[in-house]
């Protein structure tokens, strides 16, 4: 006996152990069922837009997986017979248990155990938690759902009555697939399977809606199979008293005729016939739904409103004026009709104010013209952004001294990680910092990552509202972090506003039905995370990524040109072109687009974020600025300009004092015995390590040597702009298409922002000995080195760079 009560002690502290573990890990972060008191609201609540124009109404919804019922009906309008019919179907003891039916969950386990059915078991309640609350968890069959489940269902059922949670089953529940749209809640059965309300369901109709619920797709093509189900759900409802004999024994020898079906019927509800003519006829009983003016606006809205005034306040009447802008919204809608993108995918695309973080547009999925799917890719999703974090990389340089002109290596990386430039091949040059940003090279880039240090990188991202990886080294600084459009725009939103980060916001008041104000968004908060000359350094040289380079050339952000607008943003593709971005800003509007698949998965390799997000981009926003008055970005003081590589680049023009950049060799230096790049403190320019005399760079890997002109040595990153005699010596730009703009008199006329009033130093001359040389090495990850004719004064860039890195 003592062993017998020994184990059982011991068994009760290890289950009090493992559910305080599950309650740990699990049971301290739970939604709230409060979300499910929609059904007692019927009020409607007016939006406006930012310029007081009325964009819609909101209306309670419930969430069932990936879809959502927006055409809520209370009990009192569902046939009673409906009612009993689910739950004698679904929960027989529904009335009876406290939210979680162990009996059921006991008998679920037993059928799992003698017939490898792991289903059944949950009652009503915990399906109504599974299929809203946690719909997140979708229909896993994991301890964690499981455990919320109960959870939650206790809560329900605390909060809620019983006809109540009934009530929101019933609005939820999947009953099959209506070609555009899932056939979701009663009301859309009755009408998809009998053309009739809910209200009219008479019993028979009840039991075979309620039969067909676990599997609606399947057991619907099978009426003769399925049959006899609904001659066991009557006697179950005659046993637990919710039909009489004679009701039930009616009911089975009525005929019923569910849509698409063609059914001979005899005496005692035998079938004499039945055949599938149509069944395509559920899909054309399912009508879409009107398409709502700003749906994944409206959405977000209704999900940030819900958390901050609660969704009794939300729907009980009222008005929002929110921060769409009707006229932003319409052209991000046409740009994502508009959009061709391969087959399979889909976009997100969000629009903000960079003077104030609101949100003026948000497009969530690729439109075709019928109601879109629920999911919000401009909110919702979490996609690697690729090569558009660069940007924030080589203004963080800039804001430690770095300048434009510095310059990095571009040649493969010693350890164990081995990024690769996108077409695979380098140079194993020095190139400067516009340069390695304008094609997007990912050496220089992760050499400018070591240089910098990954920690102060990380901290910037976060202060630009952006969520980390774990444990991204490296990589990071190409882009391995994950975010959503709206978080990439409010992280670009600084370059226009003078380096100032605002979280992004979607309302600004809400008032009830009298008038009286529930919310008042409170002041947008900036956060400077930029000065203002670091700002501007950044925004020109993203200016230079849409600008320096034609189409024909490899631009990678040719296609997001606006005429008469100016312009700056970046490109960016993963790793096996799985997410294709454009982020840009002009001065009153800053956006993002996303491209890929819903589920993941690749796209076809001629896809390129230059050419596919980019022109969206281009589309939505100029749409968004068409006949608005043209701005220009607001330069700072302490700017000036220098042609630097036939590039006209914007520097400081005074010394930085704080942060102070690490002291550096000069470029004419040659260090005898030099640190490991791992050794040497974060933020140390390039180091001269690997050259054997200033016009030789030496690769670490093959021992292949490679001439440097004089002016492709590494300048240290000093706040001084310019050398004694007032000539910038940085060295001529390596793109070859990078041609200066020409006036009709055939002068150089270098590119200055409207309001730049700073006039840039001439072309210098340059004696650059690989101007005159006819070829240029390039050099694969192979090592093979290929020769590469010149056709002009400058050195190409990688060739057939493509368009969209």
């Amino acid at each position: 006996m003592r062993l017998v009560l020994r184990t059982l002690a011991l068994l009760l502290l290890a289950a009090i152990i493992a559910l305080g573990g599950m309650w740990y890990a699990w049971g301290r972060d739970l939604p709230s069922v409060t979300d499910l008191d929609v059904l007692e609201f019927s009020g409607t609540t007016r939006v406006y837009d930012r310029q007081n124009k009325l964009v819609a109404t909101l209306t309670p919804t419930l969430s069932s997986g990936q879809s959502v019922n927006r055409n809520l009906l209370p009990l009192s309008q569902i046939s009673s017979w409906a009612r009993k019919a689910v739950v004698t179907s679904e929960d027989r003891r529904f009335y009876d248990h406290g939210g979680v039916d162990f009996i059921g969950i006991t008998r679920g386990l037993l059928k799992g155990l003698l017939q490898n059915d792991l289903e059944g078991g949950s009652s009503i309640t915990q399906q109504v938690v599974k299929n809203t609350l946690l719909s997140n968890l979708k229909s896993a069959r994991t301890a964690e759902r499981k455990f919320k489940e109960a959870l939650l269902a206790y809560q329900l059922e605390n909060q809620f009555s019983k006809d109540q949670i009934l009530n929101a089953y019933l609005n939820v529940i999947y009953w099959g697939d209506g070609g555009r749209n899932d056939i979701i809640g009663i009301g859309g059965a009755a009408q998809a399977y009998f053309r009739k309300s809910a209200a009219q369901l008479n019993l028979a109709e009840s039991a075979y809606l309620a039969t067909i619920i676990p599997a609606p797709n399947t057991r619907y093509k099978d009426f003769l199979g399925y049959r006899p189900l609904m001659k066991n759900l009557l006697d179950h409802m005659v046993q637990d008293g919710r039909a009489t004999p004679a009701e039930a024994a009616a009911a089975w020898r009525q005929p019923i005729y569910p849509s698409g079906w063609r059914i001979s019927w005899g005496e005692n509800g035998k079938v004499l016939s039945a055949s599938l003519d149509r069944p395509q006829s559920l899909a054309d009983n399912t009508p879409t739904p009107p398409q709502a003016k700003a749906f994944h606006f409206m959405q977000a809205l209704e999900q940030e409103l819900a958390q901050q005034i609660g969704r009794k306040a939300l729907y009980s009447g009222g008005k929002v004026y929110a921060t769409l802008d009707l006229t932003d919204q319409q052209a991000a809608e046409q740009a994502s009709l508009n959009a061709r993108l391969p087959d399979g995918a889909t976009l997100g695309t969000a629009l903000i104010d960079p003077a104030n973080g609101e949100v003026r547009a948000l497009v969530g999925q690729k439109l075709t013209g019928t109601r879109p799917a629920d999911w919000n890719n401009a909110v919702q999703a979490r996609r690697q952004v690729g090569s558009s974090i660069k940007p924030l990389l080589y203004t963080l340089a800039l804001s430690l001294g770095w300048k434009q002109s510095d310059t990095v290596l571009d040649a493969p990386i010693e350890g164990e990680y081995q990024p690769q430039n996108y077409d695979g091949r380098w140079t194993g040059r020095q190139v400067t910092l516009r340069y390695a940003l304008d094609h997007s090279l990912n050496l220089p880039t992760v050499r400018l990552g070591q240089q910098i240090g990954m920690g102060k990188l990380e901290d910037k991202l976060r202060e630009l509202g952006l969520t980390l990886p774990e444990n991204a080294g490296l990589s990071l600084s190409i882009g391995t972090l994950e975010a959503s459009p709206l978080q990439m725009a409010a992280a670009y939103a600084p370059f226009a506003n003078g380096g100032n980060y605002f979280a992004p916001s979607l309302v600004r008041r809400v008032e009830d039905a009298r008038g009286t104000v529930l919310y008042q968004r409170p002041a947008p908060a900036a956060v400077r995370v930029w000065d203002e000359q670091t700002a501007w350094l950044g925004l020109d040289m993203i200016r230079g990524v849409v600008n320096d380079l034609e189409g024909n050339q490899g631009g990678l952000g040719y296609n997001a040109r606006i005429p008469g607008r100016e312009v700056a943003g970046k490109t960016g593709t993963t790793n096996d072109i799985k997410d294709l971005w454009f982020v840009g800003t002009t001065p009153t509007l800053t956006g993002a687009v996303w491209v890929g698949k819903q589920e993941g998965g690749s796209l076809p390799a001629w896809a390129y974020s230059g050419t596919i997000s980019a022109p969206i981009w281009q589309q939505a926003v100029a749409g968004s600025l068409a006949g608005a008055p043209v701005s220009a970005f607001k330069e700072p003081s302490g700017i000036e300009y220098n042609v630097v590589r036939r590039v006209n680049m914007a520097f400081r023009s005074q010394p930085l004092t704080s942060p102070d950049p690490e002291p550096a060799p000069q470029p004419d230096a040659v260090q005898a015995d030099p640190l490991p790049e791992s050794q040497l403190p974060e933020g140390t320019p390039p180091q001269t390590s690997d050259v054997q005399s200033p016009n030789v760079y030496v690769d670490p890997q093959t021992g292949q040597a490679y001439p440097q002109p004089d002016d492709l040595i590494p300048d240290a990153p000093t706040p001084d702009v310019q050398n004694r005699d007032g000539q910038n010596q940085d060295g001529q730009n390596q793109d070859s298409q990078n041609q200066d703009i020409q006036t009709q008199d055939g002068q150089n006329q270098d590119f200055q922002t409207q309001d730049s009033t700073a006039t840039p130093d001439p072309a210098p001359e340059f004696s650059d000995p690989s101007l005159t040389d006819p070829s240029v090495q390039f050099q694969d990850n192979q090592g093979t080195v290929e020769i590469v004719p010149q056709d002009d004064s400058a050195i190409p860039a990688p060739p057939e760079a493509p368009p969209g890195n």
